[in-house]
């Protein structure tokens, strides 16, 4: 997995601190933002975000570049509606070699994770085969017609993989550019960063919030799980960790990539 910021708003806490100021002010915004010493923006900025006047966090957003991740994450991820994404397209891109995400439980079982290397590769045998049969079915007419070969089969390349990757499982590594506001960031790491969501989408949202923390420290001091800044909200649901989970998130430093054992690594197919 590889996370990584690629834009943002320019001087995002200021420009927070600019919108929410101009709800209250008589002044015009030039004037707002000529007075906010970064003193005053962190002391604004503090108080604003105690009784929750949430729509200046919409001003400021964050446009993260993901990689080696799966499919399963992302069917998950764009349920977060409000927000941006362009993802790598199985309609345009041919996967020769497609690389895969294993689960930590079934990398940690030798038997597990033999069945599942082998799922994989039947996947990708199969998609060949497919797009081959398609591309032939396909090129068949247009040559009879007399266009080239090689350029009839290139021709009808794109409707063929379309179909064929249908074959494909939910592992299946992909690529996605994400850009979410500090107010849909802020909902995102309460629910994604929690024990109880689906391991991956765990991790990327930890990873994304380590990332806003280096850029906007002020703004995301507090986030993490709901437990972070109260109570758990899941009842008899809880994990029970509620004292580590502030913890991990108050002292959030670590990378991933590093220190955390990368089980779930995008592993390549070989032919």
């Amino acid at each position: 997995m590889k996370v990584k910021i690629i834009s943002h708003t320019m001087d995002p806490d200021k420009t927070i601190a600019a919108a929410a100021k101009l709800c209250y002010s008589r002044v015009g915004v030039e004037e707002i933002t000529e007075n906010l010493t970064e003193e005053s923006t962190e002391k604004f900025l503090n108080r604003l975000m105690s009784f929750s006047h949430l729509s200046p966090l919409e001003h400021v957003s964050f446009t993260f570049a993901i990689e080696g991740v799966s499919r399963t994450l992302t069917h998950q991820l764009v349920r977060h509606r409000l927000a941006s994404y362009s993802q790598q397209s199985q309609r345009y891109v041919k996967l020769d070699s497609f690389e895969y995400i294993i689960p930590p439980q079934i990398e940690r079982n030798e038997e597990a994770k033999k069945v599942f290397i082998e799922a994989m590769k039947r996947d990708q045998e199969d998609y060949d085969k497919l797009v081959e049969i398609l591309v032939e079915e396909n090129a068949r007419p247009l040559i009879a017609e007399g266009m080239d070969e090689a350029k009839a089969r290139k021709s009808v390349e794109k409707m063929s993989i379309e179909d064929a990757r249908y074959v494909f499982p939910n592992a299946c590594e992909t690529k996605i550019v994400v850009t979410m506001n500090v107010r849909t960031l802020q909902h995102f790491f309460t629910v994604r960063c929690c024990e109880r969501a689906q391991w991956e989408i765990r991790e990327l949202a930890t990873e994304m919030l380590r990332e806003v923390k280096e850029v906007a420290p002020l703004l995301f001091r507090d986030e993490g799980p709901a437990c972070v800044s109260g109570p758990c909200p899941e009842g008899k649901m809880t994990c029970g960790k509620s004292k580590e989970m502030r913890e991990k998130f108050k002292n959030l430093k670590w990378n991933i990539y590093t220190e955390e054992a990368p089980l779930w690594r995008p592993l390549k197919m070989k032919k």
